[in-house]
């Protein structure tokens, strides 16, 4: 049978593919560490801006004390390529045509290229959202915090502090998490030698797939369609009898409860406090949380099915008024920091990434 398919890629499960020092995944334990710092010591303590400094550190000869002031230039070095948002690009899901208009960036491996592909989701999202909306992209102030342009840049009008500080919280909270899809990606790709801005269009590529960073969206589909803290349970009983995959539960590698999610509920909490809507949304995904768990556990007794990062990555961001359409491209906000260190660390310690595959398909016949 030459039609036949073989299985693929398994996932590679416990295969050790790289030494890193940028950050450690403790799955049993429910435990991340970014470069030294358990992840309770950085999300909403940290600037973004400083937790890219540490992930970076020792990776680019040139780099500051302070990335701010930088970073900030680089958001309007990029702002142009905005122009191109017309036609066809405004036809795409945000998170794409970030993608093509990321792809306008010259290739390198310097500084100056890292901070114009951190600068890049951050003003291009922005400015996709408010082109699909039909309004005007607003230029950046570099005199901002990366969090805070970010919210001015997508509404036209000045985020509140808390507001600033939740979504700068969410930004630190996913800048790396070991060598996921698309970290992994990053990390092939740079070990080609074909540079930052190729290695961080792998990354956004492998981000986008609905069992990666696409998933934070269909849990607001989830509470909406619960609608009461009443309803939960029987809510999710019926989405389980109809197969379907409760959003924000388990994760491939966390056998206990994600430390992101226990991180970003914190951050909607505080930012609960400045907002009228907020308190009724955090109950309502309060009691899925409770009603999941049990009804999980009582459904999958032998799997370990806890919370994951997307339940409060959709609150929060719900919250901070981007569509969920977007939502993978704010993941890619944070996360990009972490590819580029990634891809930095591949380049100066790692080889060409070149696995073998096994041929399970026929045989040649042998000439007669």
């Amino acid at each position: 049978m030459t039609g036949a398919i073989a299985k693929g890629i398994d996932g590679l499960e416990d295969v050790v593919a790289a030494e890193t020092v940028l950050s450690e995944v403790d799955g049993a334990a429910g435990v991340l560490v970014i470069r030294g710092h358990l992840l309770s010591e950085l999300a909403g303590r940290w600037t973004y801006e400083e937790t890219a400094r540490l992930l970076w550190d020792g990776f680019f000869d040139d780099l500051p004390a302070d990335l701010a002031p930088a970073l900030g230039a680089a958001r309007a070095q990029v702002f142009d390529h905005t122009q191109a948002l017309t036609g066809d690009l405004l036809a795409l899901t945000p998170v794409e045509a970030m993608r093509a208009l990321t792809a306008r960036l010259a290739d390198g491996d310097d500084l100056a290229t890292a901070l114009r592909l951190v600068a890049a989701p951050a003003v291009f999202m922005a400015a996709a959202i408010r082109a699909q909306n039909g309004e005007a992209p607003v230029a950046p102030d570099p005199r901002r915090g990366h969090a805070e342009d970010i919210l001015r840049m997508t509404r036209g009008t000045d985020p509140s502090p808390a507001e600033a500080a939740a979504l700068n919280a969410y930004l630190v909270t996913v800048i790396d998490h070991g060598l996921n899809a698309s970290t992994f990606a990053a990390r092939v790709t740079a070990s080609t030698r074909a540079g930052l801005t190729s290695a961080i269009l792998s990354g956004i590529s492998a981000l986008k797939g609905p069992l990666h960073g696409g998933a934070p969206g269909p849990v607001i589909d989830m509470l909406d369609g619960v609608g009461d803290p009443a309803n939960a349970r029987a809510w999710l009983e019926g989405a389980l009898d109809r197969g379907d995959r409760l959003m924000g539960f388990g994760h491939r590698v966390y056998r206990v409860r994600d430390p992101r999610a226990d991180a970003l509920k914190s951050a909607v909490k505080v930012l609960g406090a400045a907002s009228n809507r907020l308190p009724g949304r955090l109950a309502l995904a309060e009691a899925v949380e409770t009603a999941a768990l049990e009804v999980l556990s009582a459904r999958k007794p032998g799997r370990s099915l806890q919370t994951n990062v997307e339940l409060y990555t959709a609150l929060l961001l719900e919250a901070l008024a981007f569509p969920p359409a977007a939502f993978t491209g704010v993941f890619a906000m944070g996360r990009v920091v972490g590819w580029i260190a990634h891809a930095r660390e591949q380049v100066a310690g790692g080889r060409l990434v070149r696995p073998q595959s096994r041929y399970v398909g026929p045989r040649p016949r042998a000439a007669a």
